[in-house]
């Protein structure tokens, strides 16, 4: 009653033997391709994972030179810009992570909320009524006066410029990982279990547990298995082409490391352009939000002081350095992994599966 290993010799399987055999050659498919997509899998997750680090080390040291803008310059108003300059460089590193946000929301949101802290800090640091109409009034009006000039939007489009191509590398990299775990775990047909039961099972009914499958019927049963995997070649192909113009994208004029490194610059000159335009700022919002209310013989505004291009520090240099040593390291393997799904059937039967050597090996049908 054998449904595969049918053969004109007596033999020691049964039709129980059989459907053990089915299930070991599923179990073994999936582990021999496992095997092979590990390399691979583990060298993309160990760089989404070098890159994230890197990145955010950059972000960290962006984020650290804006704190220090305020605590320097802006002293009056340093401890209520923490919790924007936060949000800010916590929304830049969701954007680049796939989040649902764009650059620009979270750089005019920042704006929003610093423009009430500069207008009452200093540019009228006699206010002492910031209630939080007042406050909501300031944020609405400071998408109608400009108060920051073109400085806002010239940092939307720097960091738009600059981050768009690690925002596609970190999702396309994710999507390779689900790529490879997809093809792990694709089902074997019917016919491709029963293939691979005969190629590596039926010669052990007729005792001979040493022969192995010829090189040629190995190849012709694997493609036949593999034709859906194998399949993906061209799309993987294109996308190890994506991946290198992306990546050399990140690479071009060093676009990521100099956008996040000159957000402290933007910010600091634009509440320059606010402080130097305050007369007329001042007499726009009156206007529209009322005369808040001074205090007694009221200040005069905070003096401007200019801050002085600071030099990079090692910690920016060493991460920036990181970042295009994975990246260059990384491309290189990726090239070398062009023909990963055209070529799995051969290394499948690469090694110990199939005869080397031999002059005698098992075709299907019997020992030849």
């Amino acid at each position: 009653d054998l449904q595969i290993c049918q053969h004109r010799a007596p033999t020691c399987c049964t039709k129980k033997m059989e459907e053990s055999y089915q299930a070991a050659v599923r179990r073994e498919r999936t582990q021999s391709i496992q095997a092979l997509n590990f390399e691979l899998k583990y060298m993309i997750v160990g760089h989404i994972t070098a890159f994230q680090e890197a990145f955010e080390s950059l972000l960290r040291f962006a984020e650290n030179r804006t704190s220090s803008l305020f605590e320097t310059a802006y002293r009056p108003m340093a401890k209520e810009a923490a919790e924007p300059v936060k949000e800010l460089f916590t929304d830049i590193s969701l954007y680049i992570l796939g989040a649902e946000t764009t650059v620009e929301s979270a750089v005019l949101r920042f704006f929003d909320s610093l423009f009430p802290l500069v207008y009452s800090r200093l540019i009228n640091p006699g206010i002492t009524d910031l209630s939080e109409d007042y406050t909501e009034c300031l944020r609405l009006t400071r998408q109608d006066i400009n108060p920051f000039g073109h400085y806002s939007k010239s940092m939307v489009t720097e960091l738009s410029k600059s981050l768009w191509a690690s925002r596609l590398l970190s999702q396309a990299l994710s999507l390779g990982i689900e790529v490879i775990n997809t093809t792990e775990h694709a089902a074997v047909s019917k016919e491709c279990s029963r293939a691979l039961v005969k190629m590596q099972y039926c010669p052990h009914c007729q005792g001979l547990t040493l022969i192995r499958p010829c090189v040629g019927y190995c190849l012709n049963v694997m493609r036949g298995c593999l034709a859906s995997v194998s399949e993906l070649d061209v799309q993987w192909r294109e996308f190890i082409s994506t991946l290198e113009y992306l990546a050399n994208e990140m690479a071009a004029s060093q676009g990521l490391e100099v956008a996040l490194s000159g957000i402290w610059s933007s910010i600091n000159e634009a509440i320059l352009h606010a402080q130097l335009n305050g007369p007329q700022l001042s007499a726009t919002v009156d206007k529209v939000c009322g005369q808040p209310k001074q205090q007694e013989g009221n200040l005069s505004s905070a003096s401007i002081v200019p801050v002085k291009e600071v030099t990079e520090t090692q910690t920016f240099v060493m991460a920036h350095t990181s970042l295009n040593s994975k990246r260059r390291e990384f491309i290189s393997y990726m090239k070398r992994s062009r023909t990963f799904y055209a070529s799995i059937a051969e290394r499948l039967c690469d090694g110990d599966l199939v005869m080397r050597d031999s002059s005698t090996c098992w075709n299907g049908e019997d020992v030849v």
